[in-house]
This record gives C-alpha cells, sequence and structure tokens, in this order.
C-alpha cells in the first residue's frame, strides 16, 4: 500500500514507449522455474475478467524469459479470475477471509513517522477497508488456496500490471543458489518478495546473503512474490486477513519464513491507470502525515465531445448528467434554455463553449439536424421509452440516424456509457439522482453583490474557464414543496455551553495546516461565546495547536450564520465554513491575518454520490471582497445562504457575492458538515508568513444559528431551490 504521486501523461507516455522498446533486448534465462522439484513451477497471474489487455501483457512478458529446460515461462502461467469490487453494491462486499477493519496504529507499525503525534491520538480508531482493498485481498487468499493444495512446492504469484527488470532471472538465481546453500537443502522460506517498495525510512532488516534479506516489516506490494505450498498453508492459518493484504502480512512477518532479494526485480508499471482506492489516506491526512499541497490530478480526459442527451422524463437523465461529470465532462443539464453566448457558440461551432456535454437542454431540440451536421463525431444519447410522450427522443433517433446510443433505461452501470464514450468508467458506483426535470433560466441576471476579486483558481473538468462575458447560468426559483421526510434544524446557540450532542471539539488536522487541532484550544470567552486560541506547542508532527469546533450534524441548504471576530496574525485564517469528503465539496467565509479587512468566499465542487472518492484541486474557486472594516477589531455577523441552485454570502445582513450554477462550478448538493475555526497556513500566498512571535493569538465566537434542512434524513435530491427563512439574530452585549 505504497501511496505515491501519479504520473503525468507525458511520464506515462515515456514508460510505455521504454517497454516496448524492450522488445528488441535478448532473451533472459532463468534457472529457478523448472519442472523438477526443488524449482519455481507454477506462475500464477491475478487478473479481472474486464482486463484481458493486461492479461496479454503480463504474457508478452513471461514470453521473453525461459526456464531451464528453454520453455517461455509463459507456458507456466495460469490465470486466477480476480474477485470484482464493482459485483456487489457500494460497502457490502464481504469475506469470512477478511476482516475490514484495520487501525491507524496497523499502519504506523509497517510504516513508523520519525515524529509520531501524542499518545493522546486515538491510533486504535476503525479504518475500514475500500471495496477495492476487499477484492484485492480475497484475489490473493484465494491464489493462496490453489498454492496450498497443489503439488508443486513454490508458486510464483502476479498480479497483472507487472513488468520484468533486465537483471531478473539472473538475481533470482542468484539468490535461489544462496537459499540453497544456506539451508542445505531445497529453499525452505514461506514467502519470497521479488517485487517491493521499501517504506520512506527503510525496513528494518538481516542480511542473510549477499543477495537475500529478511524482513522485519516495512515491505509494501504483493505484486510480485515466491509463495511455497507451506508458506500458503501458514498464511491460511492466520486468516482473517485485517486491513489491506500487503499491511496485513507485515504484520505476520515474525510468524513466518520471510525473505526478499536484494532489490526488486519485477516492477509495477506506470502506464496503467491503478483501480484501487486507499481507505488509511484520510487517517494520515488527519494527523498531518500526508502534507503536499500539490493539487490533485484528474487524469482522465474525455476524447469524445461534445455529448448530447435527452429523454423521457423520470428516464434518468439527471443521473446520466452526473456521471457524465464523473468520467471528466463539463456537462449542463436539465435547463429549458442556455446562455445565449454558450447557445451561440455551440449551434455556429465557435470556439469558447463552456460546457462539452449537454443533458436535457430543451432549447437543443429543434437543432438536433444541425448539431449533428456541425459536429459529426458527437455523441448522442437517448434514454427511455420512444412513444409518443417522447416525440423529441423519438425524433433525435430519426434525424440522427446512426451512431445513437440509446438506452431503455440506464440501470444503473457503467459498461454501455463507458464503451459508447471510450472512456475507463470510475471506482466509484454509477450515481442514482431523481430527475431534477427543467430548470428555467433567468434572462435577466441579478446584481446585488460587492466588487470582488478573483484570485487563483484550480483547474479541473468542474470549474467553468473564465470567460469575459460568462456569468454562470443563473435559473428561477423554485419553492420547496412540504415533504414529511425533511427534517429542518433550527436553533440560535450562544455558545455559553458547548452542548456535546451538538458540536465536537477538533483533535486532528488536515495537510495545510500548520498545527494540530486540540480541545484545549476552545476555551469560554470572558464576554460570553467562545474564544478560538493558536499557540506554540511540541506535538511531534506540529509544533503549534490550533482550534475548531464542528457540527455533529450534517445539514443540505439552509442559512448558516456565525457573529465573530477574527485575528490579525498573519499567518492564521479564521474561517467559517460547511465541507465533506467523498466526494469533496465545501462552501467558505474565511479571514486572513495579513489582510482583516478582506472576506475571501469559496467554493470547492467534486462530482458524485455520497462515497465517491473525488477530491480534485487544494485552491478551489476562492474570490476576495473589501469588508470596509477590520474584522479582528469587533465582532460582525457572517452568513452563508446555500440553496440548490445559488449561493448568497451576507455580511451584517448585506449580500455581498452570489454565485449561481457554473459560476464557475455547480452549486455542492450534498450535506455538509458546518465548521468554524483558527488555524497557521502553510500557504504564504493564502494568508502571508506567520509570525510566532505574536502567538499566542485568539479569535472570538459570539454565536451560531442554523436554519437548514437536516442532511441524513431526506431523500436525494430535494427539489430545486430552498428559501430559508431568516433567523434572528441575538442582541450582542
Amino acid at each position: 500500500m505504497n501511496l505515491f504521486e501519479p504520473l503525468g501523461i507525458a511520464r506515462r507516455l515515456l514508460h510505455s514507449l521504454f517497454l516496448r522498446a524492450r522488445t528488441f533486448l535478448p532473451t533472459q534465462k532463468s534457472m529457478a522455474f523448472a519442472a523438477e522439484s526443488g524449482q519455481i513451477a507454477d506462475i500464477y497471474v491475478i487478473n479481472l475478467d474486464r482486463q484481458p489487455e493486461r492479461l496479454a501483457a503480463v504474457m508478452h512478458e513471461l514470453h521473453r524469459i525461459v526456464d531451464a529446460a528453454g520453455q517461455p515461462l509463459s507456458q507456466r502461467l495460469i490465470r486466477h479470475a480476480a474477485c470484482d469490487a464493482r459485483a456487489a453494491p457500494a460497502g457490502m462486499l464481504k469475506s469470512p477471509d477478511i476482516d475490514p477493519y484495520y487501525t491507524l496504529a496497523d499502519q504506523l507499525f509497517v510504516e513508523p513517522q520519525p515524529h509520531m503525534l501524542p499518545a493522546s491520538f486515538d491510533l486504535n480508531r476503525p479504518i475500514r477497508m475500500s471495496d477495492a482493498e476487499i477484492a484485492v485481498a480475497q484475489s490473493h487468499i484465494d491464489v493462496w488456496r490453489k498454492i496450498a493444495s497443489s503439488d508443486a512446492p513454490y508458486g510464483l504469484v502476479l498480479e497483472d500490471d507487472v513488468w520484468f527488470e533486465r537483471g531478473f532471472g539472473r538475481l533470482v538465481d542468484v539468490a535461489w543458489r544462496e537459499m540453497q546453500a544456506a539451508d542445505q537443502a531445497d529453499p525452505s522460506f514461506d514467502v519470497l518478495y521479488l517485487s517491493y517498495k521499501e517504506v520512506r525510512h527503510g525496513a528494518p532488516k538481516t542480511p542473510l546473503s549477499p543477495n537475500v534479506f529478511r524482513p522485519e516489516r516495512g515491505l509494501w506490494y504483493l505484486s510480485g512474490c515466491v509463495l511455497s505450498k507451506r508458506g500458503a498453508q501458514r498464511l491460511l492459518s492466520l486468516l482473517p486477513c485485517r486491513g489491506p493484504v500487503d499491511l496485513w502480512i507485515n504484520q505476520q512477518f515474525h510468524l513466518m519464513d520471510v525473505r526478499a532479494v536484494r532489490r526488486s526485480v519485477i516492477a509495477q508499471r506506470l502506464d496503467l491507470q491503478s483501480t484501487n482506492s486507499y481507505s488509511i489516506l484520510p487517517a494520515l491526512t488527519q494527523i498531518g502525515i500526508l502534507n503536499d499541497t500539490t493539487p490533485g490530478t484528474f487524469h482522465q480526459r474525455p476524447t469524445e465531445s461534445p455529448v448530447f442527451a435527452f429523454g423521457a422524463q423520470n428516464s434518468g437523465l439527471s443521473s446520466l448528467a452526473m456521471a457524465l461529470s464523473m468520467l471528466g465532462y463539463r456537462c449542463c443539464s436539465d435547463l429549458d434554455d442556455l446562455p445565449h453566448s454558450e447557445l451561440d457558440r455551440l449551434l455556429n461551432g465557435r470556439r469558447g463553449r463552456i460546457f462539452d456535454a449537454y443533458v436535457n437542454v430543451a432549447s437543443l431540440a429543434p437543432h438536433l439536424a444541425r448539431l449533428r451536421e456541425r459536429y459529426p463525431g458527437a455523441r448522442f444519447i437517448v434514454l427511455g421509452e420512444l412513444n409518443q410522450q417522447a416525440a423529441r427522443t423519438s425524433e433525435l433517433l430519426t434525424v440522427i440516424g446512426k451512431g445513437v446510443l440509446h438506452l431503455d433505461e440506464l440501470a444503473g452501470d457503467w459498461p454501455a456509457l463507458c464503451e459508447y464514450l471510450r472512456l475507463a468508467p470510475p471506482i466509484a458506483r454509477y450515481p442514482s439522482i431523481p430527475d431534477r426535470g427543467y430548470r428555467t433560466h433567468r434572462r435577466t441576471a441579478i446584481n446585488s453583490t460587492a466588487p470582488a476579486k478573483r484570485l487563483r483558481h484550480d483547474v479541473s473538468p468542474w470549474v467553468a474557464p473564465e470567460r469575459r462575458e460568462w456569468r454562470g447560468i443563473d435559473t428561477e426559483p423554485v419553492e420547496l414543496p412540504a415533504q414529511s421526510a425533511i427534517v429542518l434544524t433550527r436553533f440560535d446557540d450562544d455558545l455559553v455551553d458547548l452542548s456535546t450532542s451538538r458540536w465536537v471539539l477538533r483533535d486532528d488536522t488536515f495537510p495545510g495546516n500548520l498545527a494540530l487541532f486540540r480541545p484545549a484550544n476552545v476555551r469560554a470567552g470572558p464576554a460570553g461565546g467562545v474564544e478560538l486560541r493558536v499557540e506554540q506547542a511540541p506535538l511531534g508532527v506540529r509544533n503549534l495547536s490550533a482550534a475548531a469546533v464542528s457540527s455533529r450534524d450534517r445539514f443540505l441548504f439552509g442559512r448558516f450564520e456565525v457573529t465573530l471576530q477574527a485575528t490579525d496574525v498573519p499567518g492564521l485564517v479564521t474561517g467559517f465554513f460547511l465541507h465533506r469528503d467523498s466526494p469533496r465539496q465545501e462552501i467558505d467565509v474565511e479571514i486572513t491575518g495579513d489582510r482583516p479587512d478582506r472576506m475571501l468566499a469559496n467554493v470547492f465542487y467534486n462530482p458524485g454520490s455520497d462515497g465517491a472518492k473525488f477530491d480534485y484541486g487544494y485552491r478551489g474557486t476562492p474570490i476576495c471582497i473589501d469588508l470596509g472594516f477590520d474584522a479582528s477589531k469587533a465582532l460582525h455577523t457572517y452568513t452563508i445562504d446555500w440553496e440548490p441552485n445559488e449561493i448568497r454570502w451576507l455580511v451584517d445582513g448585506q449580500i455581498v457575492h452570489r454565485r449561481v450554477l457554473w459560476d464557475p462550478t455547480p452549486i455542492p448538493d450534498l450535506p455538509m458538515t458546518l465548521h468554524v475555526n483558527t488555524w497557521p497556513t502553510r500557504s504564504r500566498e493564502l494568508a502571508g508568513q506567520l509570525v510566532l512571535g505574536i502567538l499566542p493569538a485568539t479569535a472570538r465566537v459570539r454565536r451560531i444559528s442554523v436554519n437548514a434542512i437536516h442532511g441524513d434524513d431526506i431523500p436525494q435530491p430535494i427539489p430545486p431551490t430552498l428559501r430559508s427563512e431568516p433567523v434572528s439574530p441575538v442582541a450582542l452585549a
């Protein structure tokens, strides 16, 4: 479970060319592979049914190496059909061989950190394996059973994304002879690592010979290892596997005879995208071990565009729009019309379009023939039954003819869509969203905001590129009908007594934070409310402590208000915001210590249903707003009004900023937790250079009010617009 940054497109291309060029190198030979007793007989390759091209690539690699009899190793290949995480509903993959829960302590046993956090941190907090990790572990366990019941004394186990280094045959043969000499017979190991990645600070090990060592722990990967019949039986006796299989097996090293060649001779291909997802990442982020502020990279770029989709009512159009977004399309959907600039560019084939996918846009239906002629490579998708009530979809098939993907019912699966668009399906489940229907595009935009300066933005499929005339898509409000399933949460809390049923005092951190949050840094204020304190403190992975308060509940749309006084220490940030992970979405109010006379309004958006692991970018889409006062000198009230089609930011009751659809992101649409905090940032660009000599520093929070939908008790999504009733502010002392 080595965690590394994926390579860019150019480097992956060079790696692919390198692998192809190796075809011209001489064939390797390895005497350790033979049918005789005491040699490696079988080669098991773990391969998904839906990835035959990977199996072919491994077979090609094995064909370039011959055994003691001069026969290519490809003749020894035994394909093992891998367990597929997509075969079961999300979170439902189970096996008696696997305990899906492990802890941060398990991870740190394998890869210790030189500067660990205080012992008071909950190292035994359970972490659930992802479905992909469970599937990988089950696939290896199934191969162990085959080896344990076979007649062969040894088997080589490979994952299907490997390639063999030039020195493979020579080093394996030398290591095999050294083990035969040391054991005075056939090698008696349980596991022999031929492919591995040592932990960052090195694996503790004992040399056994010039080319073989015994690790105590600290080897990632199980992509290439030799397993003896005895070793397979021992591993099976130690089940269940608790946590990712390469992590769990490290914890069994002391119970087994585990060895490794002096350097890894089987490598993982860099030109293939991993389909795994790592459940440990959030925990490492919380304690600050992962602290790289490099933006996330979205590698998949659509090549088939533009995409147009139409369909019958309630046929799954809104789900399709979200699925296209998850595939990397910039998709607008469920509109009666497009803004004039976008429609003009689209119909006339002019450059500068914002979108490359259009789903359920009524104004495009009369122009089907023109769109087909203008974009011969376009992709057209039709959903729902073709009947008299779906005349437009019937017309589409008549006008467009061939090349249309027609789905009577989109059954929540990726294959047909991804095959049509020539894209690899994402790990996340296909989204399931009730159809929104047409939203009415408002021709006259509302301009009631203060002047704002756009700061550096993330570049992602879900951030509209900057265009002089682009102001997003403003839609008419639609009142929320009464629904018995919707629960409203309303409170106005003066924070005199922080209720544990409502609030959580945080004890973690995140990558860009130079401090660890500590509950002791949240203190009762002398004039009411609470104080959030930042101070120097030797805490191992951090030398500063900070303060954060979070809601226990999650909310979906509503009005959120705080009365606070920010800090004025450069390098510190005072924040009031809504946030969620998987996928990451966020709405921010931030005041930085170097410029307390301005406010940053920010939005992060990533697509998908709850659980989709999209977290692209670290800047978001920030806007800088001049406040006209110093926010560190007195208490002021800051408000976030969050609706399905619009977000408004208010200061002391006055609207200072407003965003609509695609201005420049979609509006966050999933439940989020409410937070208020003060913390020191790593980014000088954000808040200036931290001045340690001014610490400790304090932000004051007098009250927090919420009038919102309780986010965990409602069907998804709710109708297009919620109009919140404002909560009357409490008179300040």
